[in-house]
């Protein structure tokens, strides 16, 4: 797991995630087209109609599942989510992956709870460095990039989709 402390130097100047170089002039979402490791989740908010409000000021906390977070979904999930008929159980997963305000992973405390702007909670599991969060539904998700900063907010990178209740 990469170590998760970051200088602010290396904050304010960018992050590389997915081949990409991930700049805080930028807001999340051109962020987040660039990198080549978030291709299945960039369609997921374009089919949930999500470009705008997370284009929008914030700022916000985004967990940001990559490729090979969704191919863990059972085979044909996330196909079938993107589907224009399932756009409102998308929203409601995407929105869960989404948390009010700028949290940086020296923000997130063992035991915290997060509340979502789905509406459900995340609980934060922290040991030494290696941030966890884990879902509704008993799933866990490690941080893998942490403070990925926006214009708009922040992103952590994660290695599994978290799953509301809903």
């Amino acid at each position: 797991m990469k170590n998760m402390k970051m200088s602010s130097a290396s904050a304010s100047n960018g992050v590389m995630v997915g081949g990409a170089m991930m700049t805080p002039d930028k807001d999340i979402v051109d962020n987040a087209v660039n990198s080549t490791e978030h291709t299945t989740l960039v369609g997921a908010v374009k089919a949930a109609g999500l470009v705008e409000t997370l284009k929008g000021a914030g700022p916000f906390t985004v967990f940001a599942p990559t490729n090979a977070a969704f191919s863990k979904l059972p085979a044909g999930t996330a196909e079938a989510l993107m589907m224009p008929e399932n756009k409102q159980k998308l929203t409601t997963i995407l929105t869960y992956h989404v948390v009010p305000g700028r949290l940086l992973a020296s923000d997130l405390k063992d035991g915290q709870t997060l509340t979502t702007v789905e509406g459900e909670t995340l609980m934060v599991h922290r040991s030494g460095d290696t941030v966890m969060l884990h879902d509704a539904k008993g799933g866990m998700a490690n941080v893998t990039i942490p403070n990925v900063v926006s214009k708009n907010g922040v992103t952590h990178v994660i290695d599994t989709v978290l799953m509301p209740t809903k």
